[in-house]
């Protein structure tokens, strides 16, 4: 059973946002106008079958789309995601929690949950007919944070309650949710219409993002909050990047990684593991074709913060008192769950596999090898002539249509982001096969978490061949990366 880490006091309650008395007609208006235009194909097609005749068919679209919303519903009154922390069992944590909802002058009930993900968010439920917050915490968030850091994170999630609490911003949340789905896919009529009103409406969003962040500067420090939002943006793109593909490699042969979390904190800890999440983190930042995201830039928000000096909370990692425990029921969860939250896990059929055992070219490669894409793509036999046919099409200007062959659905893509993405289909699928030449040619692999990263046999200084060719790729200088290629192997190589 959760046991709330905060409960109703005497104190005063939260003070109301300024704002959120304010609600402009405009606001309401624009979340409206997107959830009518999020409907609009189902609607129109609907009325023309139901003028039609066929009715029963315009009875079946109709049913779907109210099982839709039905689903939508339901998943968000399902089981509570995560393991439930409870005070006795984790006491820092919870005095942590405490301490940065009083200073914040939150005072509701409130329950931590711990989650396998990088991730924080502030949600709502009811435990006997009380209304409950409940804060999830990413573990990887509790492993790698500063209690500094973490203070920041959580007060940033209980100061949501303040500035976004009212259902304008309730509204304005859903429809923009409900907008963005259809956007996706191959086909997007209603994006010349959905853009300006996605980017009319996040200005409210983005201004309660700031001022979250300015709270949790005022509570944490703003060196802690900037700390917390550059880690926690690399912690992200590390995961989705490492972390999901050890997973999905691992699941191919029936195994799960036990030192899952040992091994992703000595990933990022790794420089080269580091540059390349923080440049994955602020690409995704710059892709944003219509509007969707929620929160401000990275940069942006680090910008906002108001000046507020030193930080009552240390600057050690907390450590948990039942970490074991929590991180092998988190492998659990990640590895495939397979019963309700809260359960203890079980034996079953897969095998057990400790990454930081596994020989270095076998971690490397784990769930990722493009280089028979790119052999395919450019119909050659080797890495080596490979890499010498992706080096000539960039120098000929038919990089996109390579591009186009590794990733089909490149030439869908919004026009205002297909380069970047361009950039990235080239840089991940080709970077392989530039690192596996130069070691053909006597260079050797530096660490054990990126294929990239080759060192040369004469001054020992690491190359990352993926930074090497997306640098050459956002500024259109390709001499360093001939410069690379024409020193490091013979002459044969430009076949």
């Amino acid at each position: 059973m959760d046991t709330p880490i905060s409960a109703p006091t005497s104190s005063p309650p939260t003070a109301p946002d300024p704002a959120s008395g304010d609600r402009p007609p405009r606001e309401w208006l624009l979340g409206l106008a997107m959830l009518a235009l999020a409907g609009l194909p189902e609607a129109v097609l609907f009325c023309a079958l139901y003028a039609a005749g066929l009715r029963w068919v315009a009875a079946l679209l109709l049913g779907s789309a109210v099982r839709r919303i039905a689903r939508t519903v339901s998943a968000a009154r399902g089981p509570l995601p995560g393991r439930a922390v409870r005070p006795r069992d984790e006491p820092a944590l919870a005095e942590l929690v405490r301490d940065v909802a009083g200073r914040l002058g939150f005072h509701e009930p409130l329950l931590v949950r711990i989650v396998p993900t990088v991730q924080a968010a502030l949600g709502r439920t009811r435990i006997d007919g009380v209304r409950t917050h409940v804060l999830l915490l990413g573990l990887p968030l509790l492993r790698n944070l500063t209690e500094a850091e973490l203070a920041s994170v959580t007060a940033h999630e209980l100061a949501h309650e303040r500035h976004l609490r009212d259902r304008r911003h309730g509204l304005l949340r859903f429809a923009r949710a409900q907008l963005a789905e259809r956007l996706e896919g191959r086909f997007r009529p209603l994006a010349p219409f959905a853009a300006p009103l996605l980017r009319a409406s996040r200005s409210p969003l983005w201004h309660a993002e700031t001022a979250a962040d300015a709270d949790a500067a005022r509570i944490a420090g703003a060196e802690a909050t900037a700390g917390a939002l550059h880690r926690v943006g690399l912690l992200d793109a590390a995961f989705e990047a490492l972390g999901e593909r050890w997973l999905s490699g691992l699941a191919q042969q029936d195994a799960w990684p036990e030192d899952f979390y040992d091994a992703f904190d000595a990933a990022v800890s790794d420089p080269y593991v580091a540059r390349r999440a923080a440049r994955a983190a602020a690409d995704e930042d710059a892709v944003d074709p219509y509007g969707t995201a929620d929160h401000p830039p990275l940069d942006r928000r680090a910008a906002a913060l108001p000046d507020h000096a030193g930080s009552p909370f240390g600057s050690a990692v907390l450590t948990l008192r039942t970490g074991a425990a929590v991180e092998e029921w988190c492998v659990r969860e990640l590895a495939g769950p397979d019963g309700e939250p809260d359960e203890e896990p079980h034996d079953d059929d897969v095998n057990a596999v400790r990454l930081l055992g596994l020989p270095h070219d076998r971690l490397r490669e784990l769930g990722f090898d493009t280089r028979l894409d790119v052999l395919h793509a450019v119909r050659r036999d080797s890495s080596t002539r490979a890499a010498a046919a992706v080096l000539d099409a960039l120098a000929d200007g038919t990089g996109p249509l390579l591009a186009r062959r590794l990733e089909p659905a490149l030439r869908w893509a919004p026009a205002t982001v297909r380069p970047a993405l361009t950039r990235g289909v080239l840089a991940n699928a080709a970077s392989p096969a530039f690192a596996e030449a130069l070691c053909a040619a006597g260079w050797t692999h530096s660490g054990r978490w990126l294929t990239t990263v080759v060192t040369p046999p004469d001054d020992g200084s690491a190359v990352d061949v993926h930074e090497l060719l997306d640098d050459a790729l956002r500024s259109g200088d390709l001499e360093p990366l001939r410069t690379l290629w024409a020193s490091a192997g013979p002459k044969e190589w430009d076949v």
